[in-house]
C-alpha cells in the first residue's frame, strides 16, 4: 500500500515538474499553507523549488520558505536569481537573514548583502548583478565564446556590455552585431556608445517610465561614476508596475495598502478602522457647516434635499480631476513648476461644469417648486461647488507631491471633506441671503 502512494505521489511531481513555474507558484497559492510547505518540500528535493518561489510574492514566499530548515532554505535561495531571493530576504526577520547570510558561500553572501544595502523601491534594489560585461579589447569571436560561457547564469543576453578596466560602461553590443561580425574585429569597433543606462538610486517608478518610454528589454544600472553594477529587466518592471498602480489605486479609496482579498477579518478591521475614523471626522466637519444652517433648513426643507446632489456632484467631478492629475504626476505628465497652467484648465472646465450641470439643477428646483430664487440657489451653488471641486482636484495631488508625498495619499478622503463642506455651505449660505424670497 505505502508503495503505491509513493508511486503516486512520483507521478505526480513529475507532471507537476513539465509546468511552468508560474503556474506552480499559483498551485502553491491555492493551497493551504501546511500544504504548500509539504509540496515546497518535494519540489526542493527535485531542485525544482527556486524558480516557484520567485514567481510568488515575496511575503507569500518568504512565508513558505520560513517553515523550512535552515539548510533546506539556504540551498533554494542559492538557487534563484538574486533580485528574487533578495525580495524574499527583505520579507524575513533580520536574525533569520543573517542566519542564512552566514551559511550560503562567501561570494552569494557579499551578492546579497550589497544587494540588500540597497533601497528597494529604487534601480538598485530592483537589479540583478548577473550581467555580461566585456573587455573593450576582445574580438567578436571571443565575445560569443564568452556570452556562451555566461548565459547559463546571466539574467538575459539580449544585451553584452562594454566596460573598461575599472568596469565603467563604456558601450553595448547586440547579439545581432556580434553574429554577422567578423571573427577577429574588435568589440570597440562594433560597439554603440549611447549608452542609455539607469542610476542606482533612481525611483523605480523612474524606472518604469524609461522602459515605456524607449521599450528596452533590459537597461544597465551604474554608480555615480558610471561603473557597471547590474541590470534591471523588463519582467521586474513589470511587476513595479503592477505593485504601483495597486498602491495608488489603494491609496486613492483611503483603503490599507497592505490588504487583500484573503486578509484575515480580524487584520482587515484593524487596518480599516483608522482610515473610517478618519472619514468619521472629516465626516462631522461636514456636518457641522450643515449644523451652523439650520435654521434655514427648518424655515426652506427643500434645501435640505438638493444637500446631497450639489455635495455628490461636486465629489464626482472632483474625483475625475483628481484620478487624472494623480496619474499625470505618476507618469512625469506634469513637470514641476507646469501646475498653475493645470490649475487654470480645471478651474475653466469648473466654470463650464458648473453652467451647464447647475442651470439643470436650477430649471429642476425652479420646476419642481415654481420658485425662481429656488432654482437661482440650487444653479449657483452648484456652480460654485464645482469650481472649487476641480481647484480641489488639481491642488490636493499637487500639494502632496510639492510635500514630497504620494499624491495619490488619500486625496479622495481630502477631496470630499471640500467637496462636501463647501457644497452645503454654498448651497446653504445662498439659501439664508434668500430666505425671505424661497
Amino acid at each position: 500500500m505505502a508503495e503505491r502512494v509513493r508511486e503516486k505521489e512520483k507521478v505526480e511531481i513529475q507532471e507537476l515538474l513539465r509546468r511552468h513555474p508560474a503556474e506552480i507558484a499559483e498551485i502553491l497559492s491555492a493551497l493551504r499553507e501546511d500544504e504548500a510547505v509539504e509540496l515546497l518540500r518535494r519540489l526542493y528535493l527535485k531542485r525544482a523549488a527556486a524558480a516557484p518561489l520567485g514567481e510568488m510574492e515575496p511575503e507569500e514566499a518568504a512565508r513558505l520558505l520560513a517553515e523550512l530548515n535552515r539548510d533546506e532554505a539556504v540551498r533554494i535561495l542559492s538557487r534563484m536569481d538574486p533580485d528574487d531571493a533578495v525580495d524574499l530576504l527583505a520579507e524575513l526577520p533580520q536574525d533569520t537573514v543573517q542566519d542564512i547570510l552566514r551559511r550560503l558561500e562567501e561570494r552569494e553572501a557579499k551578492e546579497l548583502s550589497e544587494l540588500l544595502s540597497y533601497k528597494p523601491d529604487t534601480a538598485g534594489g530592483l537589479m540583478s548583478p548577473e550581467v555580461v560585461a566585456l573587455p573593450a579589447d576582445m574580438t567578436a569571436q571571443e565575445a560569443i565564446e564568452a556570452l556562451r560561457r555566461a548565459a547559463e547564469g546571466a539574467e538575459t543576453v539580449y544585451y553584452a556590455y562594454v566596460v573598461d578596466e575599472d568596469r565603467r560602461l563604456i558601450g553595448v553590443l547586440s547579439l545581432r552585431d556580434l553574429v554577422f561580425t567578423k571573427p577577429d574585429t574588435p568589440i570597440r569597433d562594433i560597439m554603440h556608445t549611447d549608452v542609455l543606462t539607469v542610476p542606482v538610486d533612481a525611483d523605480v517608478e523612474e524606472v518604469a517610465r524609461t522602459f515605456d518610454k524607449y521599450n528596452f528589454l533590459a537597461l544597465p544600472v551604474v554608480d555615480k561614476d558610471g561603473r557597471l553594477l547590474g541590470i534591471v529587466t523588463v519582467d521586474d518592471v513589470i511587476d513595479v508596475i503592477r505593485a504601483e498602480d495597486t498602491e495608488d489605486m489603494y491609496k486613492l479609496a483611503g483603503a490599507p495598502v497592505e490588504e487583500r482579498v484573503d486578509t484575515p477579518w480580524y487584520r482587515s478591521l484593524r487596518l480599516r478602522l483608522p482610515w473610517l475614523y478618519f472619514n468619521l471626522l472629516t465626516a462631522f466637519l461636514a456636518a457641522s457647516v450643515v449644523g451652523a444652517f439650520e435654521g434655514v433648513i427648518a424655515k426652506v426643507a427643500a434645501l435640505a434635499i438638493f444637500m446631497p446632489v450639489i455635495a455628490g456632484q461636486g465629489g464626482n467631478a472632483g474625483m475625475q480631476t483628481v484620478t487624472i492629475v494623480t496619474r499625470g504626476i505618476a507618469l512625469g505628465e506634469v513637470p514641476k513648476g507646469k501646475g498653475w497652467r493645470l490649475l487654470g484648465k480645471e478651474l475653466l472646465l469648473g466654470i463650464c461644469h458648473g453652467i451647464v450641470i447647475g442651470a439643470t439643477v436650477g430649471a429642476a428646483a425652479y420646476l419642481w417648486k415654481g420658485n425662481p430664487y429656488l432654482g437661482l440657489v440650487a444653479f449657483l451653488a452648484m456652480m460654485f461647488n464645482l469650481v472649487a471641486a476641480g481647484a480641489a482636484g488639481a491642488v490636493i495631488p499637487l500639494t502632496l507631491r510639492a510635500m514630497r508625498l504620494d499624491p495619490a495619499l488619500a486625496s479622495s478622503i481630502f477631496l470630499t471633506t471640500v467637496t462636501d463642506t463647501l457644497g452645503f455651505f454654498f448651497l446653504l449660505g445662498l439659501g439664508m441671503l434668500f430666505v425671505d424670497k424661497l
